[in-house]
């Protein structure tokens, strides 16, 4: 290995615009500015960073998809042959679970913007390739397996790029043969996509102090399986949700089922992360909900093909921090943009994405770099996400105040009141804490007992996260940095039972002993970069950092 010794000087490359994240937030904003710049003949250079191996390699979502951003940004997308959206909702139905029945809720009853007839079923990830293809043939430079990791900032304070992080450091922090310093992208503006509870986002927002008029960001943790399933029992088109068991009344949460193409199904369980109880494992709720008699049948004789997981940003409306700072802008997750009870953000982010490239290139033709674009924070609340987002905006407040059952109810007559009438009696409710402040102490709390995966229709987490094709570099520095090793002992593991060891999906997190004392040990090789750690922790004691690029899961079609 060589010698530490002092860091060799950053290169250096400039362009106009620099965007983090190759989600449908970045590409749009990198589509609409190349088509900005082509109507008013100005010639701009856009570079999109995508930390996965590549573009799509770290995409997860349900995901039914409303087409109405999309619609604006390429409204001849349907005349494209390689679009991959080619199965349209044609049955949405909706289940309430009881551990043995399940009760049918009538589509009337739902208010009206819960219909999902007319959107498509697809998988995010292939749609964002073909929007990476989209961009790439308007001239925008795509770099995958480049995890930005630094913000880089002027002499005044405004932010002035991104560089990447350095490649070839060693577990110990010295340099390997193969290191090679991180790159400085620098531009007139940065605009950052870089999904939910990004850790650049997350540095900016503490930086300029975003969040100082916003309530706590609120988070879910959404658990997806593709499943390859008998022919005579898919439905092309289908989409199905559930809420109640095998999650109690107090804990919020529920199911999707969508059926794709070629036989194949998405089921996913999303669980809100306030829940209370230590002992509770998403990852296990979802593995015993594919048991419920109203579910089984469907996969039996089938064959899981991917896994993965990552968090959901829930808090709606209330909890957009301001997205405006000197020298960028906040987009799509990063900017908390997910209807809840919707379970849709990809609308939002396309919208967000071309909202943001719109304010940018006014400020390029008005020669103006390195300003705060205010007018973007202003626009995208007054517009089509802070009318979609508004709508909406009680009801996670509802389901953590009242429960699932008497929440959702709640909630839907909220919305059923405002789209009715465009008046709420609740006005707008707060969220009260963080996630990480919901846990009980484990002395206050019933433990959990799972059963025991039956390899079939239920499995293990090892087993799934090799499904989800997750593979880093082993002798580089742990990417989940932990603040305090004693803390996390005397509260995370003896006040509260060690919930990491459940609440991550990814078996990252293990209490083990050795000679009669316990130690904590981070498996960081299975993480699959969902951010439940750095949410979750009671004591916010863990923070999730980009490891080299390329790292991470490497999703096919999810």
């Amino acid at each position: 290995m060589a010698d530490v010794g002092t860091l060799p000087p950053r290169e250096s490359m400039e362009f106009d615009v620099v965007i983090v994240g190759a989600g449908p937030a970045g590409l749009a904003a990198a589509i609409r500015l190349k088509q900005l710049a082509t109507e008013q003949e100005k010639d701009i250079s856009v570079v999109v960073l995508e930390k996965g191996s590549e573009v799509g390699a770290h995409i997860l979502s349900g995901a039914v998809m409303d087409t109405c951003a999309l619609d604006e940004l390429l409204p001849d997308w349907r005349k494209d042959d390689t679009v991959p959206l080619n199965v349209k909702v044609n049955k949405d139905t909706f289940l309430l679970l009881s551990e043995k029945k399940a009760i049918s809720i009538p589509n009337f009853t739902m208010p009206r913007l819960m219909n999902n007839h007319g959107n498509y079923i697809i998988s995010l990830g292939n749609v964002c390739r073909w929007l990476a293809e989209k961009a790439e043939a308007m001239g925008v430079e795509i770099y995958p397996g480049f995890a930005a990791a630094e913000v880089l900032y002027d002499e005044d304070g405004k932010v002035r790029g991104v560089a990447t992080g350095d490649m070839g450091v060693a577990k110990d922090g010295s340099q390997k043969d193969t290191y090679m310093r991180g790159m400085e992208l620098v531009g007139k503006y940065t605009l950052i996509g870089e999904g939910v509870r990004g850790s650049l986002a997350k540095q900016l927002i503490e930086q300029f102090n975003l969040d100082r008029d916003s309530d706590t960001p609120k988070f879910g943790i959404g658990i997806k399986e593709l499943w390859e399933v008998e022919p005579e029992k898919h439905q092309q088109g289908l989409v199905q949700h559930t809420l109640g068991w095998p999650l109690d009344s107090k804990t919020g949460g529920g199911s999707f089922l969508y059926h794709l193409d070629n036989n194949q199904v998405a089921v996913g369980f999303v669980v809100h992360l306030n829940y209370e109880n230590p002992y509770l494992s998403p990852f296990e709720e979802f593995q015993r909900f594919k048991h419920h008699p109203a579910i089984e049948n469907l996969f039996k004789g089938g064959k899981r093909i991917a896994y993965g997981a990552r968090a959901i940003a829930e808090g709606g409306f209330q909890s957009i921090p301001k997205l405006a700072f000197p020298g960028g802008l906040l987009m799509g997750c990063s900017a908390g943009l997910v209807n809840l009870p919707r379970i849709k953000g990809s609308h939002n982010a396309i919208y967000s994405g071309k909202l943001a490239a719109e304010k940018v290139m006014e400020a390029l033709v008005a020669e103006k770099a390195g300003e705060q674009l205010d007018s973007y924070d202003h626009d995208l609340r007054a517009g089509a996400i802070g009318k979609d987002l508004k709508l909406v905006r009680n009801v996670k407040p509802l389901l953590s105040r009242f429960g699932n059952y008497l929440g959702m109810m709640m909630g839907g007559f909220d919305m059923w009141l405002q789209e009715l009438v465009g008046v709420s009696l609740f006005g707008t409710l707060h969220h009260r804490k963080t996630d990480a402040a919901s846990l009980k102490p484990a002395a206050d709390v019933k433990p959990i007992n799972y059963p025991k995966p039956d390899g079939k229709i239920s499995f293990d987490r090892l087993s799934s996260v090799f499904l989800s094709n997750t593979n880093h570099e082993e002798d580089q520095p742990i990417h989940l940095k932990l603040r305090d090793e004693a803390l996390q002992k005397l509260s995370e593991l003896d006040k509260f039972a060690g919930p990491s060891a459940r609440y991550c999906p990814a078996g990252v997190y293990e209490w083990v002993e050795e000679n009669g004392e316990n130690r904590f040990q981070i498996n960081a090789q299975n993480c699959v970069h969902c951010k439940t750690c750095d949410i979750k922790d009671p004591n916010s004691n863990i923070t999730w950092t980009v490891p080299e690029g390329q790292g991470g899961p490497n999703y096919p079609n999810m």
